[in-house]
């Protein structure tokens, strides 16, 4: 093959250049779509990335020159080769639309033998990310996927991890816990204890424990989103909101088997079911137990709208994958962070 002929025509310090650097990689992404533009936006934003982006390669020569994202379209797969070599990229990210009849198999094969790494681009971008690009990715992706399993010695030691941290954490914090009670009675007349509706697993409804954060008039008007500044809720209640203290009681949640620790946040019923009519793969958030804190949680800001929603279920799919022991560990350490930086409270 022509490429191969190239390829094996390189010195020794020409192919060096096409091996992994171990301070930065280069980034060359093959496509212009949804996905090439996510995974753009996912490299660029992540500080902790050792990724630089050098540009993408299309078929479509008319958008050869154009800037996408702030990186130029380098050229067309005719000069894969070229690009790479002048490019001296250690990646090719693989993000196109269809791949049936675009994919330049023999180049991709070639640079895979010279040690080039070839990903595809959904995978990469779930690595940067921490989450699954929802919209472009097909069932297959996911059907075909390594993940998804439930381990029964990894859901075992979860609920019995869960059974041990909810009954300390209730004889603990029962003092805690009655002060909280006795500052919401004094500041608003109502309830101390919110009981509100939730879609749990397998979509089946149940009553989640909250401490009252709003005035008991809160909702004459109908369901709706928090808001910054929201008027419904009361004093004691913004502090017991900023500092996840009104979650405290859904421990008893935990114990009856409802929710767990560490999961995908419940929604309400009205809410799952707007959401799941414009979000694809909606449901399969309700496929584990709901968790007082979330991989969303701790890796993007309160939702308080359908898109925040939208990018919220991509964290939640991704914990859903890849569910295990540690990441459920690294969630509770990332959630001590944000409840003493208050962060994403409403």
């Amino acid at each position: 093959m022509k490429t191969t002929e190239k390829i094996v025509g390189l010195s020794y310090a020409d192919r060096q250049t096409f091996q992994m650097s171990w301070i930065r990689n280069r980034v060359l992404i093959l496509g212009t779509g949804a996905m090439a533009i996510e995974l753009c936006r996912a490299i660029q934003s992540n500080r902790q990335s050792f990724d630089d982006i050098v540009g993408f390669v299309v078929r479509d020569s008319t958008l050869v020159g154009n800037s996408i994202e702030g990186f130029k379209v380098l050229g067309t797969f005719d000069h894969l080769f070229e690009i790479v070599e002048q490019s001296q990229a250690h990646i090719i990210a693989v993000c196109l639309e269809d791949r049936r009849e675009q994919l330049p198999v023999n180049a991709l094969l070639d640079f895979k033998g010279m040690g080039i790494n070839v990903v595809d681009g959904h995978s990469f971008y779930e690595a940067k990310s921490g989450r699954l690009s929802i919209d472009s990715l097909r069932p297959s992706a996911l059907i075909f996927s390594t993940g998804f399993r439930r381990r029964f010695v990894t859901m075992a030691l979860k609920r019995t991890f869960d059974v041990m941290i909810a009954s300390c954490g209730l004889l603990l914090l029962a003092p805690f816990m009655a002060c909280i009670a006795i500052l919401i009675k004094l500041d608003s007349p109502g309830p101390v204890i919110y009981r509100q509706m939730r879609v749990g697993l397998r979509g089946h409804p149940y009553l989640i424990w909250k401490f009252r954060s709003m005035v008991s008039d809160a909702e004459k008007g109908g369901p709706r989103w928090a808001e910054v500044g929201d008027p419904r809720i009361s004093r004691v209640g913004r502090w017991i909101r900023k500092t996840r203290v009104d979650e405290l009681p859904q421990l008893v949640n935990v114990l009856y088997g409802e929710m767990t620790l560490v999961g995908p946040r419940p929604e309400r019923p009205v809410f799952v079911q707007q959401l799941r009519e414009v979000i694809p793969y909606y449901d399969l958030r309700h496929s584990v137990r709901p968790g007082i804190s979330g991989w969303a949680q701790t890796q993007f800001r309160y939702g308080s709208s359908a898109e925040d929603s939208h990018v919220k279920l991509q964290y939640d799919v991704y914990y859903v994958k890849n569910m295990s022991l540690l990441l459920d560990l690294r969630i509770l350490v990332e959630t001590i962070r944000v409840v003493l930086c208050g962060e994403g409270a409403r």
